[in-house]
């Protein structure tokens, strides 16, 4: 079999036309998504991108590999000690490549993320740029398509590439953003509620919504109107299009070489991004909705039928397990996913009835998700306001303005107890190691921006009261450690 896995950062699923967006961004991508399966509930188990991807490398939730931020305590990728590899839990790559798979990478992830593990197991590896993720889609098929031209004929290959144009910066020809002008736009977030959001004052708001100096035309340098907002969509679509354009020349690769149609095609992201969402704009930086939801889509031959679209929930660890499955391999006991491959045959299936998630790069966050209700629980705010316990309504309310905590006290205790044991079966084992969201929580979530650095810059735009209350929020101990001190 012939895999091809399209890993597409920050890919946000109602913004592609398969899930009915009105903007006509992903013709390639809609075309494979109608030849196969069309997953409506795929989550990833942890976010933003090394835990997602190392979920990837490993089968398991960040909980149990480790890797649960970017880098620093709560960022030590966890596998088994000594000399040789696991049976248990094994690296996908290497489970693949001693099962015959030819695994082949075109990622710059690990080099981005200084993410060493994630270079593991693969027959090939080619960052074919050092621009750590800069790089547009252009530069990343100028490496691929000479590549399939050369071995695209070969059997049993796992083919993973990576684009990244949909994250920020937005950095492709301005036309593609600029075909998006007067084109229809989500209501969602009106005017009313950007006036709110101009009142934020942490990371990624309306009015702080830039950190870097130098912004390419695509972006927007706040977001005061829906002028702005239709700006930064612009941008964002602009993004997933001229990646989507680099999807359609491997089609057309693939159709050279006479064999589109035996290609094994899945498609999903590493995690979303927010687009307004809890006045967060183009970030993922939390464990909510509009950054966990990712769209996911597999078309198999003679496994999957055209047109599918498949309601049940399951995680980004899944789908690892899934492949691993279709091509005649028993799941390793060691991962925490589940197949799902009689959902592709159309057999008998059932999803997940809920879904644990957690995120602990920004803020330290665990979230349950089921068919109605999404409870998170937050135990470190970092730079955020969120509270300590959310609960909102999915059904009436799927961009989780209004917190309903206070009228579902019943709710939240089931959530709650969702989450405890999930808690007790992963992390209060005899003898388990230290949660690594522990590690984050006690450390704090200080990465790209630190307490110090975002006071600064709040007294320096005049911001004092909101400086202020950082400042009393994280005195002694713990504000000297954000400092430096």
């Amino acid at each position: 079999m012939r895999i091809i896995y399209l890993d597409i950062d920050s890919l946000r699923p109602d913004h592609m036309g398969c899930y009915g967006y009105e903007r006509n961004t992903t013709p390639h991508i809609d075309r494979i998504a109608a030849e196969g399966a069309r997953f409506e509930s795929c989550y990833c188990a942890s976010s933003p991108c090394v835990p997602s991807r190392a979920s990837f490398m490993s089968g398991r939730f960040g909980v149990n590999h480790g890797a649960l931020t970017h880098w620093g305590p709560g960022c030590e990728f966890d596998y088994p000690d000594g000399d040789g590899h696991s049976e248990t839990v094994p690296f996908f790559t290497r489970y693949l490549r001693n099962a015959g798979y030819k695994t082949v990478t075109f990622s710059s992830f690990g080099d981005r993320h200084h993410a060493w593990w994630y270079f593991a197991g693969w027959n090939e590896v080619h960052t074919h740029s050092l621009k750590e993720g800069n790089e547009n889609a252009d530069e990343v098929n100028a490496a691929i398509i000479p590549w399939l031209r050369s071995y695209g004929k070969e059997d049993n290959y796992f083919l993973h590439i990576q684009y990244w144009d949909p994250h920020t910066m937005y950095t492709y020809p301005q036309e593609y953003a600029d075909q998006w002008s007067g084109a229809p736009l989500k209501a969602f977030p009106d005017e009313e509620t950007v006036r709110k959001h101009q009142k934020d004052s942490f990371p990624r708001s309306a009015t702080f919504l830039q950190t870097a100096s130098r912004i390419p035309v695509t972006m927007p340098e706040q977001i005061r109107n829906r002028g702005d907002v239709a700006h930064l969509i612009n941008g964002y679509d602009g993004g997933i299009s001229y990646m989507d354009k680099a999807i359609g020349e491997i089609l057309q690769t693939l159709e050279e070489l006479g064999i589109r149609d035996e290609v094994c095609f899945i498609i999903s992201a590493d995690h979303a991004e927010s687009m307004g969402e809890h006045g967060i704009y183009m970030e993922h930086a939390n464990a909510t909705e509009s950054v966990h939801h990712i769209p996911l889509i597999i078309k198999a031959p003679g496994v999957t039928k055209p047109g599918q679209v498949i309601d049940g929930f399951v995680y980004n660890v899944d789908v690892i397990a899934t492949i691993t499955d279709m091509v005649g391999l028993p799941v390793p006991s060691g991962w925490d996913g589940a197949s799902f491959l009689p959902a592709l045959k159309s057999e008998q299936w059932e999803g997940r009835e809920y879904l644990v998630m957690d995120h602990a790069l920004y803020v330290c966050q665990r979230a349950v998700r089921d068919s109605k209700w999404y409870f998170v629980r937050t135990y470190h705010t970092g730079l955020y306001d969120f509270p300590e316990i959310s609960l909102f309504d999915m059904e009436n309310d799927p961009y989780q303005t209004n917190n309903v905590a206070h009228l579902h006290p019943n709710v939240v205790k089931e959530m709650d107890h969702r989450l405890s044991e999930w808690m007790q079966i992963n992390v209060y084992k005899v003898g388990h190691k230290v949660d690594p969201l522990q590690k984050v929580i006690e450390t704090g979530p200080w990465k790209y921006v630190t307490v110090s650095d975002w006071v600064q810059r709040l007294r320096r735009e005049g911001w004092y009261e909101a400086a202020n209350r950082l400042e009393a929020q994280y005195g002694g101990s713990a504000l000297k450690s954000a400092y430096g001190a």
